[in-house]
């Protein structure tokens, strides 16, 4: 009788998150239910939560290098900033995969970045998101080319940012971040230390290649990987230096207004 409510419960809920399982039977009646909800989660795409950062508000001085004494991007000027939450690590390839049916990486693992994807790319990966989280998104994209399919290599993008979707940062909200928000200790050149070995993969230590998000340390937010890795689009340029970047291409301040497609391109996400 037991084995029959267990039955009649994977199918239910099998039914509910319409995903085909191979695995809806009788070899799939060892586990709780919570554990089925898991694998049925995983199966249709949506278990892979994206953990964020609560960044407070503030000002800081954006361009400025954080030694204060060379290599600041002019001209440096204040900048305040509300609140916002930001990704603890870049979007993976795995998170990338389940939401868009792709992956375009170059260098291929679950729990790398995502590299080799457009602006457009990224900005349709945070629309589709919001949309399964229920969550208004932001942008609306028009004149899609290709009208289907990807990479997205041009587009008409407009955005509404009272809606309550993900987005990606703009570079002011990047570096402030980047820097460990209002009020850092330290001043470092890069996120979260003088010394870009202890945060970040660049072209000293990543063997030209991409590697796992959450390998290096923190900045003082908690948020990984800023420095190095890959190259993160925002709204409006790009931040953050890749793999194959020198030094001085992975300090916080440095940016970058080419935004087309490269395997040194990802991205992380940004909510209000």
């Amino acid at each position: 009788m037991r084995n029959d409510k267990k039955r009649v419960m994977v199918g239910l809920f099998c039914a509910v998150v319409a995903v085909q399982f191979t695995a809806c039977g009788d070899d799939f009646l060892g586990g709780s239910l919570d554990e089925w909800r898991q694998k049925a989660e995983a199966a249709n795409g949506i278990g892979i939560p994206v953990k964020m950062v609560f960044v407070p508000g503030g000002s800081f001085e954006m361009g400025k290098n954080g030694d204060g004494t060379s290599g600041n991007v002019t001209p440096v000027h204040t900048v305040t900033l509300s609140d916002f939450y930001m990704g603890t690590y870049e979007v993976t390839q795995a998170q990338y995969k389940a939401v868009m049916g792709t992956n375009p990486s170059h260098f291929k693992a679950n729990n790398r970045p995502v590299d080799n994807v457009t602006r457009y790319d990224a900005i349709e990966f945070c629309n589709k998101l919001s949309e399964r989280e229920r969550l208004q998104p932001v942008y609306t994209i028009s004149n899609r080319n290709p009208a289907t399919g990807y990479p997205i290599t041009s587009a008409l993008v407009t955005a509404n940012w009272s809606n309550t979707g993900y987005r990606l940062p703009t570079e002011a909200q990047w570096e402030y971040a980047a820097k460990g928000g209002n009020g850092s200790p330290g001043n470092y050149i890069y996120a979260g230390s003088d010394n870009p070995n202890d945060v970040a993969w660049y072209r000293g230590n990543s063997n030209d290649t991409t590697h796992a998000v959450g390998t290096k340390a923190p900045n003082g937010l908690g948020l990984y990987d800023m420095s190095g890795n890959v190259e993160e689009l925002c709204w409006d340029w790009k931040r953050g230096g890749y793999w194959g970047s020198s030094a001085e291409g992975v300090r916080s301040a440095y940016r970058n207004s080419n935004l087309s497609i490269r395997v040194t391109h990802g991205f992380r996400l940004v909510r209000p």
